[in-house]
């Protein structure tokens, strides 16, 4: 309602004269915010998208983990030899975090340390499956749900902004360089938005895909779960093989120091056995 000389007024208050005179200035501000964090917002999405997509076919094509998971089962199913669980053609994936839990009779070696010795000696080529799995801790981190709420945020967004584009058609002049820059954008956001959604839906199978790779349910055992009882297996596996390691070392280093005790009392024997026959030989004479 300002009368008044526009001069007379700071930039600032210039600045807003000019703003208000904007048809549905609000709402065209919004739709410049989501145009700013759009490109952002998709390249998040789709990496988190590719990661999930990534560690899935890494985890389902490594023959590394495939061979540990078969040796598991063998070692499971010899403990249980002579019960009804000793035949077994197959274990629930949380089965491995118990690997760990399962000791010895001496308290000193989990179940999970003698599967690390025994691959160590049969199947050494088997230590690092993990390098198999690049992308698995990353993706563990990753909520599908939280994907799928982003995804209906980008695309109300895009509705709020082909929304504002309808009604600025009528606003005259004042919109016609929004108009523009509006229909440039929607047609490269409309084209992304409908790459991710496929990617998406491609993700969503790839994700049941590997539950069911373990022979689990995804309604009981989701992606989410699945991912981080296998980190949490590899972490243990990678620990136990450590521990084996240094307790090899510690027996290496045991046996070289008392080996290197008996040559010495073996030395001290024989220089004691020549100073009695150096005096038998002096007393003789």
């Amino acid at each position: 309602n300002y009368a008044g000389d526009k001069v007379m007024l700071g930039k600032c208050e210039q600045f807003f004269l000019e703003l208000m005179k904007v048809p549905r200035v609000e709402s065209k501000l919004r739709v410049f915010a989501f145009r700013i964090s759009f490109s952002m917002q998709v390249d998040d999405l789709r990496r988190n998208l590719n990661t999930i997509n990534d560690a899935t076919r890494e985890v389902k094509e490594s023959v590394k983990l495939r061979q540990i998971m078969q040796t598991i089962l063998t070692l499971g199913n010899a403990l249980n030899q002579g019960t009804a669980r000793g035949s077994a053609v197959g274990f629930k994936l949380d089965s491995l975090l118990k690997l760990s839990d399962t000791r010895a009779r001496n308290n000193k070696m989990t179940l999970m340390h003698y599967l690390c010795k025994l691959l160590a000696e049969k199947m050494p080529e088997l230590l690092d499956f993990d390098k198999d799995l690049v992308h698995l801790e990353a993706a563990s981190k990753i909520q599908l749900k939280a994907l799928a709420e982003e995804m209906q945020a980008v695309s109300k967004g895009l509705e709020k902004v082909e929304q504002e584009l309808t009604a600025s058609e009528n606003d005259g002049a004042i919109s016609l360089g929004f108009q523009k820059a509006l229909k440039n954008f929607l047609d490269t956001a409309e084209a992304e938005v409908r790459s991710l959604i496929s990617l998406y839906s491609e993700v969503g199978r790839n994700a049941d895909s590997l539950s069911q790779y373990f022979g689990e349910d995804p309604a009981r055992c989701p992606f989410e779960q699945v991912t981080q009882i296998l980190v949490v297996f590899v972490k243990l596996f990678k620990k136990s093989r450590e521990e084996n390691e240094r307790q090899a070392d510690a027996e290496k280093k045991k046996l070289e120091k008392e080996a290197m005790k008996e040559r010495a009392a073996a030395n001290s024997s024989v220089k004691i056995d020549i100073v009695k026959s150096q005096l038998n030989f002096q007393i003789q004479k």
